[in-house]
C-alpha cells in the first residue's frame, strides 16, 4: 500500500505546482513509482496516469505494483501525448519533465510533439518525495548493506602484500556480486564514469582526480581515472575501500579503512579522531536540522579535536564543502549535507556520512557509514565494525 501511494503524492505535488501533467522518462524514477525499469514513460496529472511500455511488456507486467490495467505497450511519443496529454490543455499548458536528465536530442523532440506548451522541470519534486524512505524500502537497503559486509569481509580474507589495488578491488567486488549487488550503480548525472566505486592505496590515497569530490583512487588508465590501478599494495601501506552496492534497486555506500601490518601511531590517532567526528554528528542530527548545521558543527568538531586543516582536506589548500549525501534508488540524491544546503532533513531520511582527513605528512583515512535519521535517536544501518583494521 505505501508504493502505491506514492503516484497519488506526485499527483498532489504536481497539482499544487499548477502542472497540467508530468511525463517521465528515466528508469529509476519510473521504477519508483511502478516498481519496474523496462524502457517506458509514465504520464501522470493531477487525476490520472497511464505506464506506457516501450518495450518488454511482458516483463512489466509481472513487475508493476500498480493496477495492470494502468499499462499498456506504445513505442511512439506522438501516440502518447494524442492519448494522454492533449486532452488536459488548459490556457497555455505546462507539463512537467525530468529536464536534468533528458539529453537535448530527447528534449527537442518533446518540445516539437508538445508545441504550445510549456516544459518545465518535474525533478525537484521527485527528488523531494523520495527524501523520506518507507519501511519497505529502508528493508531494501538493509540488504543492500548486507553486501556490503560481505565485501568488507573479503577484504579481511584476501588482502596480502604484493596483491595490486585491483586484484584486491575484484575480490570485494566478487562478494558483493555473490552476496546480490547487481553489478552497477546510478547517479544522476550526464556524462559521468567512474570504475565500480574509489580504492586506493600508500601514495595513491594522496593523488585525487575531480571525477569524484571524495578520495577517488587513480583508476586504471587517464580515460577513467579513478578507483583502483595496479600498484602492489607494500607492508605497512593505508587501503581506503568506497565500492558502493546495489540490491533490489535500492543502493548502499560505505567506506573502511584498512592497514596491512601495524598502523603507525600518528594513522591511528588521525583515525580515532576522525572516528570522534562521525560519532559526534550521529548522536547530534535530528529531524529538523538544516544541513548547512550538520556541515557546521562536523567542522566545529575537528576544530576542537585539533583537526581543523586535516579534515575534509584533499591538500595543496583544497577542501570538500560536503560530508555526506542522500542515498536510495540513486547513489547520490538529495539531502546533500554541505556548506550550501541549507534544506532542512526529516524523519526517514538516510544519509551517507561521508569524510575522512588528509595530512599530507602522514596519510589519509577514511569512513562513512548510513545513517537512518529518527525522531527518537539515530540507527547506524551498515553492518561492518566502524574500526581501523590492521590486516
Amino acid at each position: 500500500m505505501e508504493r502505491q501511494k506514492r503516484i497519488r503524492v506526485l499527483q498532489d505535488k504536481i497539482g499544487k505546482a499548477g502542472f497540467d501533467g508530468a511525463l517521465l522518462c528515466y528508469s529509476r524514477d519510473i521504477y519508483y513509482y511502478t516498481g519496474t525499469a523496462q524502457p517506458s514513460y509514465l504520464a501522470v496529472s493531477p487525476d490520472d496516469y497511464r505506464l506506457f511500455v516501450r518495450s518488454g511488456l511482458d516483463f512489466a507486467l509481472n513487475d508493476v505494483f500498480i493496477g495492470k490495467d494502468r499499462v499498456r505497450e506504445e513505442r511512439r511519443l506522438a501516440n502518447i501525448f494524442k492519448d494522454f496529454f492533449a486532452p488536459l490543455k488548459t490556457g497555455h499548458g505546462r507539463v512537467a519533465t525530468e529536464i536534468d536528465v533528458l539529453t537535448a536530442e530527447q528534449f527537442k523532440e518533446m518540445e516539437k510533439i508538445f508545441s504550445g506548451y510549456e516544459l518545465l522541470n518535474v525533478s525537484p519534486l521527485i527528488l523531494d518525495q523520495r527524501k523520506t524512505k518507507e519501511p519497505r524500502e529502508i528493508e531494501e537497503i538493509r540488504g543492500a548493506c548486507e553486501a556490503l559486509h560481505a565485501g568488507h569481509e573479503a577484504v579481511l580474507t584476501h588482502l596480502r602484500e604484493g596483491m595490486t589495488e585491483l586484484e584486491l578491488a575484484a575480490a570485494v567486488e566478487n562478494a558483493h556480486r555473490l552476496a546480490g549487488h547487481e553489478g552497477i550503480f546510478f547517479i544522476r548525472l550526464p556524462d559521468f564514469y567512474m570504475s565500480r566505486g574509489p580504492i586506493a592505496s600508500g601514495p595513491n590515497l594522496l593523488r585525487n582526480s575531480g571525477v569524484v569530490y571524495t578520495i577517488t583512487g587513480v583508476g586504471l588508465s587517464p580515460a577513467v581515472p579513478a578507483g583502483p590501478s595496479r600498484r602492489r599494495i607494500t607492508k605497512g601501506d593505508v587501503i581506503m575501500i568506497d565500492i558502493p552496492t546495489l540490491v533490489n534497486g535500492y543502493h548502499a555506500d560505505q567506506t573502511r579503512t584498512y592497514v596491512l601490518g601495524r598502523a603507525k601511531d600518528e594513522i591511528r590517532a588521525m583515525y580515532d579522531d576522525l572516528k570522534a567526528i562521525a560519532d559526534h554528528l550521529i548522536a547530534a542530527m535530528k529531524p529538523g536540522m538544516r544541513c548547512s548545521e550538520i556541515y557546521r558543527l562536523a567542522f566545529e568538531k575537528a576544530k576542537e579535536l585539533g583537526r581543523a586543516e586535516h579534515f575534509q582536506s584533499f591538500g595543496k589548500g583544497r577542501r570538500s564543502r560536503l560530508i555526506g549525501h542522500g542515498i536510495g534508488v540513486e547513489l547520490n540524491e538529495p539531502p546533500i549535507p554541505s556548506e550550501y544546503d541549507s534544506s532542512e532533513i526529516g524523519e526517514g531520511y538516510v544519509i551517507a556520512l561521508d569524510i575522512h582527513m588528509m595530512d599530507e605528512t602522514v596519510g589519509v583515512v577514511k569512513l562513512e557509514d548510513m545513517i537512518l535519521i529518527g525522531k527518537d535517536g539515530n540507527e547506524i544501518l551498515t553492518k561492518s565494525p566502524r574500526d581501523l583494521f590492521e590486516v
